[in-house]
């Protein structure tokens, strides 16, 4: 890797009740670790130099279990707004709406739409607020950023063009970048724990 490459961790935060539920966050809800999650997060091991931090408690906590007790707090790296899919699972979903969210949910994948949930972001808007981010990166160094897998799929397709990936709570993403150019060189789960 070239010395005057930037390198940048993304992590999900670690394990929440409505994760296990797989139902869409309440805008403003802001729920904390399940006992798993703050196990999980108690063993994430990572040196950066500067850490950011989504504004959600979730996401706080895991930088704080992991060690790190003075995170940079950044709303661009805050979930994304789901509009009227907020505080519903998908079965509830395809209830009340059949086909439709499906659109919803492939608009926000695709970062020059001006569509998405009624009420929520749009895939320009959701993806315009991650690039804004990525452009204040510093060219080197190490840096971490904990937030959500909505904002670390974004952050995929803007860098490297990775359209699809699946980001488990506690996972962690590493890109680098340099001159302009990123690659991936991580995408992993984290370790299951006993009983969990």
């Amino acid at each position: 890797m070239p010395e005057t490459a930037l390198t940048l961790h993304l992590i999900r935060h670690a394990p929440t009740a409505p994760n296990a539920e797989r139902r869409y966050p309440e805008a403003g809800e802001d729920a904390c670790l399940t006992p798993e999650g703050r196990m999980l997060a108690a063993k994430l091991r990572l040196c950066p130099a500067v850490i950011y931090c989504s504004p959600s408690r979730r996401a706080l906590e895991t930088a704080l279990l992991a060690g790190f007790d003075q995170p940079l707090v950044t709303p661009e790296l805050a979930e994304a707004n789901f509009g009227v899919m907020a505080g519903r699972t998908w079965a509830e979903l395809e209830q009340a709406y059949g086909a439709t969210p499906r659109y919803w949910i492939e608009a926000m994948t695709q970062p020059t739409t001006a569509f998405g949930p009624p009420g929520g972001d749009t895939g320009q808007s959701f993806h315009s607020r991650v690039q804004g981010w990525l452009n204040s990166l510093p060219p080197t160094g190490e840096v971490a950023a904990f937030s959500h897998a909505g904002v670390i799929l974004a952050a995929l397709r803007l860098t490297v063009g990775l359209t699809a990936a699946e980001i488990r709570p506690c996972g962690v993403v590493t890109l680098h970048a340099s001159r302009g150019t990123w690659w991936l060189s991580r995408l992993s789960a984290p370790d299951l724990i006993e009983g969990g």
